[in-house]
């Protein structure tokens, strides 16, 4: 116990290290326990800040990306936030942490499935669809705010028309190789853009993203 937190605490000092500055961010990484989202075989590498591989050829993300992306999203408590992209459940769990309202899309039956299973069995009350996520959920829009975890062609529109007025929508966009992190915030009379830094994310497949 006493070396999974010793691993805990060196995780989120090279986190700090690396530019994420926002203490409950910080405080989400080192509370969840993230050896829960992955499989025994890969537990000794819970708390490295690496992507690991999950069933169905995807990943749970790197700490410093799942960190980088929270960050930016600037969560207040009770903010209602749709994720396109369930995978592991590990960015439902911090977003959760965080005191946000969760909604989150998973295109893959097994993924969603055992997010269903595992995120309240660790407490955290998530609302989860089976569905293509490049289409968002606009039973239950609009949104605070949207974060995407997989890598786009270009921003589907279904997501940013779900925004909020004043809503902020982050998604990595590019090609299938590198995808920039671009936060898109909505207007009254449109969109404003922000670019951020170079990230590498399994591609986005739905009707406005990769085809499958």
């Amino acid at each position: 116990m006493l070396l999974l937190e010793e691993e805990k605490r060196k995780l989120v000092e090279g986190l700090w290290g690396k530019g994420i500055k926002d203490e409950n961010v910080l405080k989400a990484i080192y509370d969840i326990h993230r050896e829960r989202f992955i499989s025994n075989a890969l537990r000794k590498f819970a708390y490295d800040d690496n992507a690991l591989p999950i069933v169905c050829t995807q990943t749970i993300s790197q700490p410093f990306t799942v960190a980088y992306m929270t960050q930016v999203l600037a969560i207040k408590p009770g903010d209602k936030i749709l994720e396109i992209g369930t995978g592991s459940g590990y960015q439902a769990a911090v977003l959760c942490k965080l005191g946000a309202t969760v909604y989150s899309v998973e295109r893959i039956e097994k993924l969603y499935e055992n997010a269903s299973v595992l995120l309240p069995e660790l407490g955290f009350e998530v609302n989860l669809k089976l569905d293509d996520g490049t289409l968002g959920w606009e039973e239950n829009a609009p949104f605070d705010k949207i974060i995407v975890t997989a890598g786009a062609p270009d921003v589907p529109h279904h997501l940013v028309e779900q925004l909020n007025i004043g809503g902020k929508l982050v998604i990595p966009v590019g090609d299938q190789q590198t995808q920039r992190l671009l936060e898109i915030t909505r207007t009254e009379t449109g969109i404003e853009k922000k670019f951020y830094d170079y990230f590498k994310f399994v591609p986005l497949i739905g009707a406005e993203g990769w085809k499958a």
